[in-house]
């Protein structure tokens, strides 16, 4: 079907502006739905009738495609935008940590479930276990079954043998695993076996041609949920044939090609493995396989993808309170940071580092760093001590003593004047902090 104009899909709505979709008028969610913005289904009253009249051109761009069941599911794809400054995107790449099943599973899995870090006070970590088929059937769906019993973790299922699938999804269909192993030799018998058990496939492509052809026919089948897998991709041409996938799918609306796309960051190499893993990331996985998985091979790829998936509309912000540093008490300093998440985090550790107890009062200067909120006039002496009195620090401590940042020591008259107590000027950088507090603490 041709393109609709959002004048056309207006005509088929009910046009009783009220809001359910979460956008104010049916005209402006018909534009929405015309810019591929939003599903046509976001609307709850729109008849049946014009959901089969509009079907493929009201559809988003790219399908979202949910792997896994229950808290742990993981959904991917559903992008509307090249560049995150556009707009932003919606789901964060899905990791991946590829184990054999050959391997000691529930030694492998278990290691896995403790890949957990924190960044900017979030928690990241891998979202899926994939189990790669080196032996016979029996053996893979042993390997499943293991995997399954260890982790509440959706799998994928690397193998193209419907045989070994179909032991292992007898296992574990309910939970919606991802095969993964379709191509042009086996895609339709794997495709009658997801469908069968209501699980999404991922199919194989050596040329972009091909995956359009064979999407297009497993479509004919019944079966949506599809994931595409560029084969033969080498560290020359990720970018170019992710970013052309992408291109096709938002800019061209190519339907054969409007899903997610899973990748591999194999290599023999560990460090180049991560750094090919954050590439791809960056532009455009929506499903990133790694073999590696030691901590600092999969810590740089979890904050490359906590970076490139916040909103760089909104800052990222905390708290505006006072946090508690280590075993801090009466005598403890107390440190004047803003609410800019990297800045507080930043401070935090540094003050951890330092082995000084403390405390950290937080303004809230709407997730500005400390030069850009003082140049918007949201860290001044009177918000500091608006703050200050609002977390009611001198309760916590017995002295009246504060330390502000180098980088606004023209605050400290006004401050003083302000909280009648004396204002200490700290380091510049946050990185001079431990040593700045030794020195205090003597």
């Amino acid at each position: 079907m041709a393109k609709l104009t959002g004048i056309a899909i207006y005509k088929l709505l009910p046009k009783t502006n009220c809001g359910d979709c979460n956008v104010p008028t049916c005209m402006a969610f018909a534009m929405q739905v015309a810019a591929k913005k939003v599903a046509l289904d976001a609307c709850p009253h729109v008849s049946e009738e014009a959901k089969a009249e509009l079907a493929d051109a009201a559809a988003p761009p790219m399908r979202v495609v949910t792997i896994g069941a229950g808290p742990a599911a993981v959904q991917i794809g559903g992008e509307t935008v090249l560049f995150r400054h556009e707009e932003k995107f919606h789901r964060p790449t899905a990791l991946a940590i590829k184990v054999k099943d050959t391997d000691d599973i529930a030694k492998a899995v278990a290691h896995i479930k403790g890949l957990h870090f924190v960044r900017s006070g979030k928690e990241v970590y891998p979202n899926l276990v994939a189990v790669e088929q080196t032996g016979d059937a029996k053996a893979f769906a042993a390997a499943v079954k293991t995997a399954r019993e260890n982790t509440e973790l959706p799998l994928v299922l690397l193998s193209s043998d419907p045989a070994a699938l179909e032991a292992a999804l007898e296992a574990d269909a309910a939970n919606k695993p991802l095969v993964c192993g379709a191509d042009k030799a086996n895609w339709k018998s794997l495709a009658e076996l997801c469908t069968k058990h209501s699980v999404p496939l991922a199919v194989k492509g050596e040329s972009i041609e091909e995956l359009g052809e064979l999407t297009a026919e497993i479509r004919k089948g019944g079966l949506e949920d599809i994931v595409l897998v560029p084969a033969g991709l080498k560290e020359g041409n990720d970018i170019a044939t992710l970013t052309t996938l992408r291109r096709l799918a938002l800019e061209k609306n190519f339907r054969p090609v409007g899903y997610p796309v899973m990748t591999f960051a194999d290599g023999d190499d560990r460090y180049q493995e991560t750094m090919r893993a954050i590439l791809q990331v960056c532009k455009y996985s929506s499903l990133l396989v790694m073999s590696g998985s030691e901590a600092w091979q999969v810590l740089p790829v979890l904050t490359a993808r906590y970076n490139i998936f916040t909103d760089p509309q909104v800052p990222n912000a905390v708290e505006a309170k006072l946090y508690k540093v280590g075993d801090a008490g009466p005598d403890s300093p107390v440190l004047v940071t803003t609410n800019f998440a990297l800045t507080y985090f930043t401070v935090e550790g540094e003050v951890e580092a330092s082995k000084v107890p403390g405390y950290i009062a937080v303004v809230e200067t709407g997730g500005l760093g400390v030069l850009n909120s003082y140049a918007d006039d949201k860290l001044s002496g009177e918000t500091i001590a608006k703050a200050v009195k609002a977390a009611g620090v001198w309760d916590q401590v017995n002295h009246k003593r504060l330390i502000i940042p180098g980088l606004v020591a023209v605050l400290k008259g006004e401050l003083e004047d302000e909280l009648g107590c004396e204002v200490i000027v700290g380091p510049e950088e946050a990185s001079g902090i431990p040593l700045f507090l030794k020195a205090q603490a003597r």
